[in-house]
């Protein structure tokens, strides 16, 4: 991403400052949290989207840097919350707000930083960018509950899985991509199309986090962490939907009652592999990727294209 991070290095510098005083709080507690999650930031690859969208749309200015702020807001909200709805004590390397803090201080933690960022906007009156991303906040929402439901049977189609990343993980991209668009040339026409350009961007995104699953490089999150959490990624219903009825129980078996035994969440991993469900995961991923920029190259060429081109590709290409 170093052309993405050259060009608006000294934009993301402004951001980053801004950032910062949208989270502050007169709560000294909630002042001391916030100080802990700023310092521990991740890539800030949604903000580089917005940053990166309003310049190939237009110009940057005041409304994109709030659109960016609350995007990172919106996301750092929902890591909290999905923290404790998972249990884990570590985000990035570090004790999460969850393992420091608990439940109770999460949860109020995440429902401030929400309530930030529709503050935002509000005050700057960047009425279409809140309803951008209001409507992200319902369908990540959305997307959360219907893979908790759908996990329950282990019965998962593909197309429903694609509806669950489609809310849940990439409508936070694409509503990254819209705002920093709108912010910049309030046109319809544009706002639509780099929306979309970042959901399929997001979908990729996902699907490359569900191969992690299945390799042997250190990505910050243990092998096989899905098939203990009973997460059915796209490699895995590929394999239940491709395998004979006897390994197809076996592996339901496995991810139900012994998904914390090494041995067996081993064996799921290689039957997947065997099966030909990574192949067919990049496949997809790489179709995602395609499309994502078969519509970007319909925006002349320019830096940001050639920057927002490069940060599609780090989707796909990266290593954790």
């Amino acid at each position: 991403m170093n052309l993405a991070r050259k060009i608006i290095a000294d934009e993301m510098s402004i951001f980053e400052s801004k950032f910062k005083d949208s989270a502050k709080s007169n709560v000294p507690l909630l002042d001391r949290i916030m100080q802990y999650i700023v310092r521990r930031k991740g890539k800030q690859i949604r903000p580089m989207f917005v940053l990166l969208s309003a310049r190939l749309a237009g110009n940057i200015n005041d409304s994109t840097y709030r659109a960016a702020s609350f995007v990172e807001l919106l996301h750092t909200a929902t890591l909290v919350h999905d923290d404790v709805v998972d249990e884990s004590y570590e985000r990035r390397g570090f004790f999460s707000t969850y393992a420091l803090w608990k439940t109770k201080v999460s949860v109020l933690v995440g429902d401030y930083l929400l309530a930030k960022g529709l503050l935002l906007s509000l005050n700057g009156k960047d009425y279409r960018v809140l309803h951008i991303l209001s409507d992200a906040v319902k369908k990540m929402s959305e997307g959360e509950l219907l893979q908790i439901e759908k996990a329950r049977n282990l019965n998962l189609k593909e197309e429903i899985y694609f509806e669950i990343i489609r809310n849940k993980t990439a409508s936070l991209l694409a509503s990254a991509c819209a705002s920093g668009a709108w912010s910049a040339c309030e046109d319809e026409t544009k706002t639509e199309s780099l929306r979309q350009f970042g959901e399929w961007v997001g979908i990729a995104f996902q699907i490359k986090d569900d191969l992690f699953d299945y390799g042997d490089i250190e990505v910050g999150k243990p092998r096989g962490n899905d098939i203990k959490e009973k997460k059915l990624t796209l490699p895995l219903i590929y394999t239940l939907n491709h395998v004979n009825s006897s390994t197809k129980r076996q592996i339901i078996y496995i991810i139900k009652n012994q998904n914390r035994n090494k041995e067996k969440v081993n064996y799921v991993i290689n039957c997947v592999k065997e099966a030909g469900g990574i192949e067919y995961a990049v496949k997809k991923m790489n179709e995602y990727r395609d499309m994502a920029l078969e519509l970007l190259y319909q925006f002349p060429d320019s830096e940001p294209r050639q920057a927002l081109e490069e940060m599609v590709r780090y989707t796909t290409d990266r290593k954790h």
